[in-house]
């Protein structure tokens, strides 16, 4: 299985688990876009567009980091062209830039909860809109970092808005699906057993405490090079967790991607 010139447009690369899933398909030889905002050191957070394209570049593949604003049509759309500029192609789509805050009804403000539908849900549908077209031309992928659709009351109510934004990226993958299988575009989800040690983890769940029972975010840069190496409109529609692909393509031992060996590991929302 190898992603060796396959060109992937990744939203939210800078750092984290799309920077992981980057690093991952470089390996390989592939070709990442690194749509994200961080042009310059944040105080807050690791990493940028820049130092990324470093790390990507010294895996062994190739990148272009592309300062972009995934609720604004005009970046995505810039982005998008500037990537089939460079490197002829568009094909795999990874929709991983994400808004949190979790927070119940009346304690979210409405400029948090129009930042979540924006970054989330809207800009994975504009962005999967907006790579469609050479995606058609390539067959390819298009991958959500989303949810299982488990419509439970306990994934709504202690942060409804959050919830809601996070479940309309996984009806995208529903519905583009099927509207896509003609076309041989696969159109998936992938979500994490348990937390992910990442800046969200850090700054807005739990800090060090929920990041020393976390997994990395190599888990799922490692679940998402298997889905994405399968060819294009093989399996569609799927809702994918990343221990379930690792145990189903042989993996037994899970320990290396614990933060901390051997201990107890919380477990993520909605699975």
């Amino acid at each position: 299985m190898s992603l060796k010139d396959k060109v992937l447009f990744i939203t939210g690369a800078s750092r984290g688990i799309g920077k992981a899933i980057a690093i991952r398909a470089a390996r390989d030889g592939a070709m990442i876009a690194i749509a994200a905002k961080t042009s310059e050191p944040h105080p807050k957070l690791d990493g940028t567009i820049h130092t990324a394209a470093e790390e990507i570049r010294a895996a062994g593949g190739k990148a272009l980091p592309i300062v972009t604003d995934v609720r604004s049509q005009e970046s995505v759309a810039s982005a998008v062209e500037k990537t089939l500029k460079e490197f002829g192609k568009i094909d795999i789509l990874i929709n991983n830039a994400s808004a949190i805050s979790l927070t119940p009804t009346t304690a979210t403000e409405m400029k948090r909860f129009d930042l979540m539908l924006q970054v989330n849900v809207r800009a994975t549908f504009m962005t999967s809109k907006l790579c469609i077209p050479a995606l058609k031309v390539s067959g390819g992928h298009i991958l959500n970092l989303s949810p299982p659709l488990n419509f439970e009351t306990r994934w709504f109510a202690p942060h409804v808005a959050y919830s809601i934004s996070k479940y309309g990226m996984s009806l995208c993958v529903l519905g583009m699906a099927g509207e896509l299988k003609a076309h041989k575009i696969s159109v998936n989800a992938l979500w994490p057993k348990t937390t992910i040690a990442t800046a969200a983890i850090m700054n807005l769940l739990g800090g060090e405490a929920i990041a020393k029972r976390s997994r990395k975010p190599e888990i799922l840069a490692d679940a998402a090079h298997i889905i994405l190496s399968r060819p294009p409109g093989e399996q569609t529609g799927q809702f994918f967790v990343d221990e379930e692909v690792l145990k189903s393509a042989g993996t037994t031992d899970f320990s290396h991607y614990a933060v901390t060996p051997g201990a107890e590991l919380a477990p993520d929302f909605f699975v």
